[in-house]
């Protein structure tokens, strides 16, 4: 089962979308569009892009000392 793009009317002035997962959990959020249109072609640029998108790690890196504190070993 797939996902399901979501369009709406985001605080009665702008349109938006949310991706939703196959178990209906919001996966995604857009930013708010202009006009419907818009919001319909940010849909179909994230449909087009999203299966190939690369990873980009932005998180610091952890420290081995935290990975032992969190996973109880000492």
């Amino acid at each position: 089962m797939t996902g399901t793009f979501e369009l709406f009317h985001d605080e009665g002035t702008s349109f938006a979308f949310r991706l939703t997962g196959p178990d209906g959990e919001v996966v995604a959020v857009s930013g708010p569009f202009s006009n419907k249109a818009s919001a319909v072609e940010g849909i179909r640029v994230v449909r087009e892009c999203a299966g190939m998108g690369l990873i980009a790690d932005l998180c610091p890196p952890i420290l081995p000392e935290a990975v032992m504190e969190t996973s109880g070993t000492s």
